[in-house]
C-alpha cells in the first residue's frame, strides 16, 4: 500500500527557504523537475516560481483531492499535477528529469516500495540528474512518524543506494540529503 499521508503537510515544519538554498543550482529555468510525492504541491510551485516559465515541474501524488485542488492552481502554468504511486512506473518519460525531489515520504515506503521508487527514480533521471530526498531525524521527538520507521542519514544512503553528494540540516529535526545518477 503506498504511502497515505492523511492530509497532513510537511509545510509548516519545514524551512522552505533553506531547501531552495540548498537545491539552488538544480532549480533553474529549462530544467524538469519531479516532485515525487507531492502533497498539495508547496515545494512544486516554489520550484515553478522559480524556473521563469521554462521547464517543466511534475507534481504527482496519491492525493486526489490534493492534486485536483493543485490542477486548479496551477492551470496554464509549467506545473503538472497528476495522481499516481511514485513507487511504481510513471508516465514521466524515461531519462527526462533532471532533479526528483521527495519531500517527508521514504520513511512509509515498505521494502518493495523503496525498490519500485529506485527503479523509477533510475529510469526518468537524466544521467548526472539528481535526487533529493527530505526526511525526518531519526530519534524522539513530538511529532512525525514512529521513530522505527525513519531513517538515519547513514540508513537513507543505503536505501537509496546512488552516490550521496551532501547531507544538509534544513531545520530542527529535518535533512536533505542529496544524490547523483552516475
Amino acid at each position: 500500500m503506498p504511502h497515505v499521508h492523511k492530509g497532513k503537510s510537511s509545510e509548516r515544519v519545514l524551512d522552505k527557504n533553506r531547501i531552495l538554498a540548498a537545491l539552488e543550482g538544480e532549480i533553474v529555468p529549462g530544467r524538469v523537475i519531479w516532485d515525487a510525492g507531492c502533497g498539495n504541491g508547496y515545494m512544486a510551485k516554489e520550484f515553478a516560481g522559480r524556473m521563469d516559465g521554462r521547464g517543466r515541474i511534475y507534481a504527482m501524488d496519491i492525493d486526489e483531492e490534493a492534486i485536483g485542488v493543485l490542477r486548479q492552481e496551477t492551470q496554464g502554468t509549467i506545473l503538472e499535477a497528476s495522481v499516481g504511486d511514485v513507487t511504481r512506473e510513471t508516465p514521466i518519460e524515461a531519462g527526462s528529469v533532471d532533479l526528483v525531489y521527495s519531500c517527508t515520504v521514504f520513511h512509509g515506503f515498505s521494502k518493495e516500495q523503496i525498490a519500485g521508487f529506485r527503479a523509477e527514480v533510475a529510469r526518468v533521471l537524466k544521467p548526472g540528474g539528481r535526487l533529493g530526498v527530505v526526511e525526518i531525524q531519526k530519534g524522539e521527538l513530538r511529532f512525525g512518524p514512529p521513530t522505527e520507521i525513519r531513517f538515519s542519514p547513514e540508513e537513507l544512503q543505503a536505501a537509496v543506494g546512488l552516490p550521496c553528494l551532501a547531507t544538509i540540516e534544513i531545520g530542527p529535526s529535518f535533512y536533505l540529503q542529496l544524490f547523483e545518477r552516475a
